[in-house]
């Protein structure tokens, strides 16, 4: 069974970009451009891993991130922060997530992050 993964991302280009190399890789990935709601996205999809971009119309990927992590049950589930903005996350803290990805990005560092947060990853009750 395949991973699953749950990528939050309002540039188009960039969420192609993702969902095809993940699934090159043999990931089943959703792929949204909003959430009205980050916990129902996650129990619509289940994923084993939530990419969200830092910056979303209306609504800030940290905050998103924070969501999950202080819900006891979505808490375990890792999360990776992608901003274009590097500096301006690193002034707010890391909001819980699991790992970082600084915009533009490098192929092989998305991989390198992915693998390294899914082999982390405690199974969800």
């Amino acid at each position: 069974m395949s991973k699953r993964i749950l990528i939050v991302e309002d540039d188009y280009d960039i969420l192609c970009i993702l969902t095809d190399l993940l699934n090159e890789e043999g990931y089943e990935v959703a792929g949204l451009n909003h959430t009205p709601s980050i916990t129902e996205s996650v129990w619509q999809h289940k994923p084993d891993l939530v990419m969200l971009d830092f910056l979303l119309p209306g609504v800030n990927g940290g905050e998103l991130c924070r969501e999950l992590k202080n819900n006891a049950t979505t808490q375990p589930l890792p999360v990776i922060i992608l901003s274009g903005y590097p500096r301006f996350i690193e002034s707010l803290g890391d909001y819980g997530c699991d790992g970082f990805i600084a915009k533009p990005f490098n192929i092989d560092a998305v991989m390198h992050m992915v693998e390294r947060c899914l082999s982390k990853r405690p199974v969800l009750a």
